[in-house]
């Protein structure tokens, strides 16, 4: 029996955050081990902690919960830890280099301390800190991933500077920073935490950063960032907007949600990268999450809906890093991106094809998988002829081309891959460790699609009793779950129908597309703010770099030669003559040596500035 009382005096974040030092101090396989066995503790964690606020305390004067257990948060830290114990593993067997996984690390505390935050104080520090070490995640591959870091630091860094106005605004309106079940106040307080948690979530025109960042850095990096930035700033929506809240910006919220799931299944299905594609598709599945959250939010009585998004959140934790991870397995063997350029590769590569199997059949949400279970949830709370109501019509129908659009992208995906023509390429299969990640993760999408009552169990506004799971929604009070009834089976078909007959007949004209993301033409100001910023940035490091070595240098050679450092002074006095001296150094340069990359450099004042305020909140 785990004893309560430890767990909650076990904080994930700091766990996690050790185990981020231990890796670079440890040998290889020791700390990676050690990263591994502190995301177990936060899945014993989230499993056995009891509900309710620990860790209280004061932050400069202010009351903060730094860690607040309820049902919501126990239910993505089961996801956020099982996934970073595969994660670890992954990255483990695909030659990932320490400083990256103790990098990522550090990504993956900041996200579980904003997940576990009972309050906004402790939020916007750890939404910061997450900005600022998922962009070292971005930066540590180098070349073009470089430039993409300095673009995507742009856009969570506003997004960060404008939350944090909505907290401010927030504070005002009620006086507390500590959560209250209510959500952000309404007002500015809301209008700026829609918009500035609209930027981590894909929000269309605020999404950019996703397509153009995830393809870039190490492929094991991209399972990372896959999951930690985008699933825990969903998760954070919700707070600001949970169930009950009657936001008025609910529907609205709703409806970006549904336009998100149409315009991210679009542009995945136009693309030839195959992480590209994976990346927009972040963004069609997220519409899904938001479409629910915006749902509990506007009405009071849409517990299916907050359910289903809930759901849908921790499946998307599942299969979203498992297709990453299967992805990167194919770019690791082959070195080809681009999806056109690859065949065949089923008979080469079994276990990966089995491994993107099971992730495909789950996003798509083909019966006897866990996405099957979360989606139908959302379809049905939007649907005015079964829980929702006739202001949802054209989500629900927003929320169906969306599917399909996800069945056509992963149709094609697969086929190219692995099912089109013979490879011409003879690779080995994935290594033991990355084997492991994936059918880990695939073996629990496929569970929780057939075992649905563990994960109806686990969404904490589904009320479980006597072998039902029953639900209050807004016409006839008291609903039930039924995701394996004929009705929605034969939903299921339909829509799988349709994706196969419509991908037969557009799979070659699809191929010689290769369209743009208009949000990049509509919206050419954040090309060009992105790239002065950016020059701005790596100019000033540069004046700044040389400043300091010139400083150093000068004073280690004063240190040195201290007479004829007097000498030398003496010389700019009139009318002072000095003899000329030998350094006693012999003239030798110095051997001193302080070059260090901007990312080193952010990652150990991030390091340093984090311990203090942590010391500042104890």
């Amino acid at each position: 029996m785990i004893e309560s009382d430890l767990l909650t005096m076990a904080y994930p974040p700091l766990l996690v955050f050790a185990a981020a030092l231990l890796v670079l101090v440890l040998p290889r396989i020791a700390g990676f081990a050690a990263g591994a066995l502190s995301l177990a503790g936060v899945l014993a964690i989230s499993v056995y902690a009891p509900e309710g606020s620990y860790l209280t305390g004061t932050f400069l004067g202010f009351d903060v919960v730094a860690f607040h257990v309820d049902g919501f948060s126990q239910m993505i830290g089961i996801g956020l830890g099982f996934l970073g114990i595969c994660s670890v593993i992954y990255a483990y067997s695909s030659g990932a280099s320490r400083e990256l996984v103790a990098i990522a690390l550090t990504y993956v505390a900041s996200s579980l301390g904003a997940a576990f935050a009972g309050d906004w104080l402790v939020l916007v520090f750890m939404w910061e800190l997450m900005a600022v070490t998922s962009t070292l995640v971005v930066w540590h591959y180098g070349g073009d991933a470089v430039r993409a870091g300095f673009r995507y630091a742009l856009f969570h860094g506003t997004g960060g500077v404008i939350v944090l106005l909505a907290v401010a605004a927030h504070y005002v309106e009620a006086g507390t920073f500590v959560y209250d079940g209510t959500g952000i106040a309404s007002g500015l307080p809301a209008m700026l935490a829609v918009l500035g948690m609209g930027v981590n979530v894909g929000f269309i025109g605020l999404h950019t950063w996703l397509p153009d960042t995830y393809p870039r850095p190490h492929f094991a990096a991209s399972v990372f960032l896959s999951v930690y930035t985008t699933k825990t700033s969903a998760f954070v929506l919700y707070r600001a907007f949970p169930i009950g809240a009657e936001s008025e910006l609910g529907i609205y919220i709703a409806y970006m949600g549904g336009l998100m799931s149409v315009y991210g299944a679009t542009f995945a299905l136009l693309q030839h990268d195959m992480r590209a594609l994976l990346s927009y598709h972040i963004q069609a599945q997220l519409g899904y999450i938001v479409a629910g959250i915006g749902m509990g939010a506007w009405m009071v009585e849409t517990e299916i809906a907050t359910a289903g998004a809930m759901s849908h959140l921790f499946n998307n934790i599942l299969f979203k890093s498992l297709l990453f991870m299967a992805v990167g397995v194919v770019i690791f063997r082959t070195g080809e991106e681009d999806l056109y350029k690859l065949g065949g590769l089923w008979r080469e590569m079994p276990l990966t094809a089995i491994g993107f199997g099971l992730g495909a059949l789950s996003i798509t949400a083909i019966p006897g998988f866990n996405g099957y279970i979360s989606k139908g949830m959302l379809f049905d709370a939007a649907d005015p002829h079964y829980y929702g109501v006739h202001e949802f019509e054209a989500l629900y129908w927003l929320l169906w081309i969306g599917a399909i659009g996800t069945l056509l992208s992963f149709i094609k995906l697969g086929y190219y891959v692995f099912f089109h023509g013979e490879s011409d390429i003879s690779v080995p299969d994935a290594r033991p460790g990355q084997t492991i990640a994936m059918l880990g993760l695939g073996g629990a999408c496929l569970l929780f699609g057939v075992w649905w009552q563990g994960l109806a169990d686990l969404a904490p506004t589904i009320h479980a009793h006597g072998g039902e799971f029953s639900f209050v929604y807004p016409n006839d009070g008291e609903g039930h779950l039924h995701p394996y009834s004929s009705s929605h089976l034969e939903t299921a078909g339909i829509l799988t129908a349709v994706a196969l007959v419509t991908f037969a007949v557009v799979r070659k004209p699809l191929s010689k597309l290769d369209l743009g993301d208009p949000a990049r033409v509509v919206f050419p100001a954040g090309y060009y703010v992105g790239r002065w910023s950016m020059l701005a940035t790596t100019e000033l490091y540069r004046v700044v770099d040389a400043a300091a070595v010139g400083l150093v240098k000068r004073c280690y050679w004063i240190g040195n030669n201290p007479v004829l450092a007097v000498d030398a002074a003496a010389r700019r006095v009139p009318g002072v003559d000095v003899e000329d001296r030998q350094p006693t150094d012999g003239g030798r340069p110095s051997t001193i040596h302080l070059r260090a990359s901007i990312g080193t450099t952010v990652l150990l004042l991030t390091v340093v500035l984090t311990v203090i305020l942590l010391l500042l909140l104890v």
